[in-house]
């Protein structure tokens, strides 16, 4: 295996993580676009949107034809590690 392909076995952020990132960045963009960046499925996209919402994360509101996402900055994150962090301060390190 070279160089190049060890990199590319595993990653910093898990793919919850960067779909956060994306729909905190562009809070309309469609979920197409959110699984082109994060490299995975459209459905994958949406299996973890559903849980990012059921978990309190995210809100959805359809405007039009589109939808619009809100992440919730001050929801506590999820590992025992960042006990007291919020998932702002995860995403004000990140942008």
């Amino acid at each position: 295996m070279s160089r190049v392909d060890e990199t590319r076995t595993w990653t910093f952020l898990t793919n919850h993580a960067q779909v956060l990132l994306c729909l905190d960045e562009t809070p309309d963009i469609r979920l197409r676009d959110v699984a082109e960046r994060v490299g995975i499925t459209e459905r994958a996209t949406q299996r973890i949107l559903a849980e990012l919402v059921d978990a309190g994360y995210v809100t959805s509101e359809r405007i039009g034809r589109r939808n619009r996402y809100t992440v919730d900055r001050q929801h506590a994150m999820r590992h025992s590690a960042q006990f007291g962090y919020e998932i702002g301060a995860l995403l004000r390190a990140l942008s």
